[in-house]
């Protein structure tokens, strides 16, 4: 769904100079947000996981389950944004079935990208096991070295 050309007529933009935060993480969301023009950091934990471009979705978890922000967002340049609160969702939803299951279609690609972090992350910290007896490796003394001939 081309979310541009959606709210391309929307009267409730606002501009964000770069630099500044858009919400923080931990705090309460009543509103979410269609990035326009300009490009925002997400962080999660102070690491930035994704750089939002025209099109994106920001803070529709928060909107959807009423609870606290799950990431930080900070402008990287010039910004306009669309302010949408949940009677205004709602009301996109029942309009607009397309806008919804693009809503959930952002929300799996994120949860999908951070399981793959996540995967990636438990790998590199997993010790290696040996094959045949699927203890940890541990590595070869000097003795065990040693190569003998055949």
């Amino acid at each position: 769904m081309d979310l541009i050309a959606h709210f391309q007529g929307a009267r409730t933009v606002v501009s964000v100079q770069a630099g500044l935060p858009l919400f923080n993480e931990g705090e309460s969301g009543k509103n979410m947000y269609v990035l326009m023009e300009g490009t925002a950091a997400i962080c999660v934990g102070g690491e930035v996981v994704e750089v939002a471009e025209p099109g994106s979705l920001l803070g529709e978890m928060a909107l959807i389950d009423s609870s606290v922000r799950s990431a930080t967002v900070i402008t990287r340049s010039s910004c306009r944004v669309i302010s949408i609160n949940s009677s205004q969702f709602d009301l996109l939803v029942r309009e607009s079935p397309e806008f919804a299951r693009h809503v959930m279609e952002v929300m799996a690609d994120r949860l999908r990208h951070m399981n793959q972090k996540f995967k990636d992350v438990a790998l590199s910290e997993r010790p290696v096991r040996d094959r045949s007896s699927g203890q940890p490796a541990r590595p070869a003394s000097a003795k065990e070295n040693i190569i003998a001939p055949v």
